[in-house]
């Protein structure tokens, strides 16, 4: 266990390290050593490297002891959130560390271990995106963000659970792999589809992950795991090697216990790729260097409207809005100003739209053709056919027949009713710039409401208890960036999240404002029963 000892030497490496600004030849032959299971549990990746660096621990140890914890919690404990551990894992943190006894560059995130949620492609793991269909084949290569996380030094240990298809924004449950519980109370759910990836984070089973969000499956299951999690512009990240749920809509992004670790993974995926002819748009839009916004008094000054039209209402659970509204008053307190209530012209209209396009099977045709000659299908909708679908949930096979009436070899917007991509789809475009026209009326930097205006649902009553999920009412549909960040527990043990919404590419402001709060309030606490290893 981590005694105060170990803490206060641990700090001393890290302060050292870091006004060293590197390390002589002598740092890591006569550093303090640092008890890796220790450090690894609720670590920044800064502290990791940090001490790394001073040489009190190496990259194996602290990738052992990323791996020692899922094999000693992972089933144990109920949580089930991992797929695959990395067999090369081990073999990955030697290279660095030999790189960095050479004084090689070993990238920004070297060593820093991280969970993908199973619908990303890795080239050494099996991907399913939840389904048993999937199971047992690799992907030829790397998804986008998983090749670039690589690139900057990351370890990707372990793949993680998630909803089948990721179809299910209730819970995380799939034929693969089975369901994931909620790592802060087992009898409740992740939500989906990320869930695996958050229950991991959150057990630091690793010091980050990666999730996708099509409605709320990044900052969903991180509301509900209290992490921080972005849903960044379209057009902004890749999603090349994500297995789609629809194209128009799917983003990929970062799930980290820190605003900070965010911003720095944030930076290296965010970015324009041939294979995602969304990302065009965000050409030239990226930020330099997102940290720069880690601004403790980001916050002063800031306008920030609250959209009661997503909070006050019937179903909401009292004991998550009273979190939100004192969430207002520390906003207040750190310097915002607040404009309650905020309102959007047509709102009203804009949440009862019809702006889904069912274009799945469409897009998994694309995404199986990137899978190679050896795909073991060719059409989703073979899945229906064999039966190699889950049976736990009875929604994926009502949703896999929904799908199944909409072709899979036409464009979406040359179907009789043309169902036109984001750019070209007047609805969601005219739901964007109303959004966009009331911030403008009012001066605002953000607008905030409740992630979840509802604590996670009884795992047996995933469908039935499902209330409260905003993260499907506004960023979606307009393409605009959110961040879902810590703001507290109800009923003494189930996170709750703050959503930050802002303007196109404004994910600088979003993660000034969310880490202000974060530091303002310092709301993330671990989970009980995943201690430091002995």
């Amino acid at each position: 266990m981590a005694g105060m000892g170990l803490k206060l030497a641990l700090a001393g490496l890290i302060a050292g390290s870091l006004a060293a600004c590197g390390r002589d030849d002598e740092g890591p032959k006569s550093a303090q050593p640092v008890d890796a299971d220790a450090l690894v549990v609720e670590a920044t990746i800064a502290q990791l490297q940090a001490a790394m660096n001073a040489g009190g621990v190496s990259c194996r140890q602290v990738t052992e002891a990323s791996l020692d914890r899922i094999e000693a919690y992972d089933q144990s404990s109920g949580v089930r959130a991992i797929t695959v551990v990395n067999p090369k894992a081990l073999t990955r943190a030697d290279e660095i560390d030999a790189a960095l006894s050479r004084g090689d560059d070993v990238g920004p995130l070297f060593c820093a271990p991280l969970l993908v949620k199973d619908n990303f492609d890795t080239h050494d793991m099996a991907t399913t995106g939840g389904s048993i269909s999937l199971r047992g084949q690799l992907p030829p290569d790397d998804a986008f963000m998983v090749r670039k996380l690589r690139d900057a030094g990351t370890i990707v240990i372990a793949k993680t659970n998630m909803a089948e298809w990721a179809f299910s924004p209730r819970q995380s449950i799939s034929s693969s792999y089975g369901r994931t519980a909620n790592a802060y109370d087992t009898g409740r759910i992740p939500a989906g589809s990320s869930g695996g990836t958050a229950s991991g984070v959150a057990a630091s089973f690793a010091v980050a992950g990666l999730g996708s969000d099509t409605g709320n499956s990044i900052r969903g299951p991180s509301s509900h795991l209290a992490l921080f999690g972005i849903r960044s512009t379209i057009g902004l990240t890749s999603r090349d090697g994500v297995i789609p749920l629809a194209f128009d809509r799917d983003i990929a992004g970062p799930m980290t216990r820190t605003v900070e670790d965010g911003a720095r993974l944030f930076n290296v995926v965010a970015g324009e790729d041939p294979n995602d002819p969304y990302t065009a748009d965000g050409a030239g839009k990226k930020q330099a260097d997102y940290t720069q916004f880690l601004d403790k008094d980001g916050l002063k000054g800031a306008r920030i409207g609250v959209l009661r039209a997503l909070s006050a209402v019937e179903d909401a659970d009292p004991a998550v809005i009273a979190i939100f509204n004192q969430a207002i008053e520390d906003l207040k307190s750190a310097g915002a100003e607040i404009v309650d209530p905020f309102e959007i012209a047509e709102l009203a209209d804009h949440l009862a739209g019809d702006y889904f396009c069912p274009r799945f099977r469409y897009d998994m045709a694309q995404y199986l053709k990137s899978r190679g000659a050896d795909a073991p299908i060719k059409d989703v909708m073979e899945v229906l056919e064999s039966g190699q679908y889950g049976k736990d949930d009875p929604r994926v096979k009502n949703t896999l027949e929904f799908f199944r009436d909409f072709p899979a070899d036409i464009h979406p917007s040359e179907w009789e009713t043309p169902c036109p991509d984001y750019f070209d789809h007047e609805g969601r475009q005219a739901y964007k710039n109303d959004v966009i026209a009331a911030m403008d009326a009012a001066g605002l930097d953000a607008i905030i409401y409740p992630s979840w205006n509802n604590p996670p649902a009884s795992i047996d009553r995933a469908n039935q208890d499902y209330a409260g999920d905003n993260s499907q009412r506004v960023a979606p549909a307009t393409g605009l960036p959110a961040v879902t960040v810590p703001m507290g527990d109800s009923y003494g043990n189930l996170p709750a999240g703050l959503q930050i919404l802002g303007r196109p590419y404004s994910e600088g402001m979003l993660i000034k404002l969310a880490y202000a709060y974060e530091q303002a309030t310092k709301h993330r606490r671990p989970p009980d029963g995943f201690p430091a290893l002995e």
